[in-house]
């Protein structure tokens, strides 16, 4: 069984990306983060502990993807998907979304996006 947490939209402004004034400037970058986990238990019991926080790992999410300035958005989304793993035993699998609508690309679109998924099939170490 797998039940889902889903924070969709959460807004950082970050410094990422592989020219210069993307580095200096900044811009507008926004999460989305799915969580597969089995929280019948936490439901059952109503207990915070048995689920994942979602407010804690928003925060880490923030954190991850607000500190060390990366050249690639695939950096930052593999990052807080791997410590979201190391931090929550609960979870099954986690799926993060970077988006990354002010991309310098010089074409009309609405989003430009890399998704990283993990779990604990998957995750070495």
């Amino acid at each position: 069984m797998a039940d889902r947490i889903a924070i969709t939209g959460l807004k950082v402004y970050a410094h990422h990306g592989v020219l210069a004034h993307e580095t200096e400037y900044g811009q507008a970058f926004s999460i989305d983060i799915v969580c597969w986990l089995d929280f019948a238990a936490a439901a059952a019991g109503d207990d915070l502990e048995l689920t994942v926080n979602y407010a804690e790992l928003a925060q880490l999410a923030h954190d991850i993807a607000t500190e060390t300035p990366r050249q690639l958005v695939e950096t930052v989304a593999s990052g807080i998907a791997e410590q979201a793993l190391a931090r929550y035993p609960q979870l099954h699998a986690v799926e993060v979304t970077v988006h990354k609508p002010h991309a310098p690309v010089p074409l009309v679109f609405d989003d430009i996006a890399v998704t990283a998924r993990r779990s604990r099939k998957t995750t070495r170490g």
